[in-house]
């Protein structure tokens, strides 16, 4: 599929000249992906078109202001939203594959799979590129999608404090929360609020963490088994990625979480001078400057020796 790279006007553009949207999200959802989504799918309805959201996974409890429910209909047109690679559509990426006729995006990685896409890279979410959609389609923007926008902003940049924050990044939250985004609540349930079988988990994480090179790389192992344990679910596994970053010294985080036996989900972020993008690149991801993923098959000690190499020829 050819793919053609269009902005914001352009996109609203070919919204409006379709009626029935599938809108499709990333595999393990984060705040970004699904605030994207349901803002679309809100602005959508509000023009009179038919749309729905779907998953490839089950969505964490925490996110349940932003679920709405799904009017049943056969779509024509799909849309996706924070996704990058294909790949990233996990068990729906079969059905899907060569379909998406439109893509918004926010990482410099995406692989121009749709038919179009609408690409920021400077943007700190892909929730601002969907905010720029939503106000090219004439849109209100009511609390319930300012709470949706708010909501992938908010996560994707660590509530504002990551160096992907930008004065437009601030300038669009400070509008929605004019608007109505319940931010204060939003906050707490994002990064204040945590579950004891997260506690339990950090615990286990902080017990095991390895560092290499010097103390520059701090690396993070989440196992089948201590999940089983812990008795958490992929809500409380949100933000394990960050433990590593805010140890004096770390400037290269790793996270490794076993997804299934042989397959290991790889989470990078980085300090200066370090890319996340370039080491995962190496790996067969990619992402961001500062944070980045990419998935091995292969044992534990094999996915930590191929990252060491990696991460050591980049030291």
């Amino acid at each position: 599929m050819m793919c053609r790279t269009v902005d914001a006007a352009v996109s609203a553009e070919f919204l409006h000249s379709h009626d029935r949207f599938l809108i499709l999200t990333h595999a393990s959802p984060d705040g970004d992906t699904l605030g994207s989504g349901f803002a679309l799918c809100a602005a959508l309805i509000q023009i009179g078109k038919q749309a729905k959201v779907i998953c490839p996974d089950a969505i964490p409890p925490k996110f349940d202001y932003l679920r709405t429910e799904n009017e049943d209909f056969e779509p024509e047109t799909v849309v996706a939203v924070d996704v990058a690679d294909e790949k990233l559509l996990g068990g729906l990426q079969e059905t899907y594959k060569g379909k998406i006729d439109l893509c918004i995006d926010h990482h410099l990685s995406n692989l121009r799979y749709a038919g179009m896409l609408y690409l920021e890279g400077d943007s700190a979410a892909a929730c601002e590129c969907v905010y720029n959609v939503i106000r090219s389609l004439g849109v209100r923007i009511t609390p319930y999608i300012a709470d949706c926008l708010y909501t992938g902003m908010a996560t994707d940049t660590g509530c504002f404090k990551f160096s992907n924050t930008t004065p437009r990044t601030h300038r669009i939250a400070a509008e929605l929360m004019e608007l109505g985004a319940d931010y204060g609540r939003i906050n707490r349930i994002m990064f204040e609020v945590k579950s004891r079988q997260r506690l339990d988990m950090e615990r286990l994480v902080l017990e095991d963490i390895e560092f290499w090179f010097d103390g520059r790389c701090a690396v993070v192992t989440v196992t089948q088994d201590m999940i089983k344990s812990t008795g958490c679910d992929s809500g409380d596994l949100d933000g394990i990625t960050a433990l590593s970053r805010q140890i004096e010294g770390v400037l290269i985080g790793v996270t490794l979480r076993e997804k299934q036996e042989g397959r290991y989900k790889i989470s990078v972020r980085t300090f200066e001078p370090y890319n996340a993008s370039e080491i995962c690149s190496l790996l067969g991801g990619g992402g961001h400057m500062r944070a980045a993923g990419c998935e091995l098959l292969c044992s534990l000690e094999d996915a930590k020796k191929q990252i060491k190499t990696r991460i050591g020829e980049i030291i």
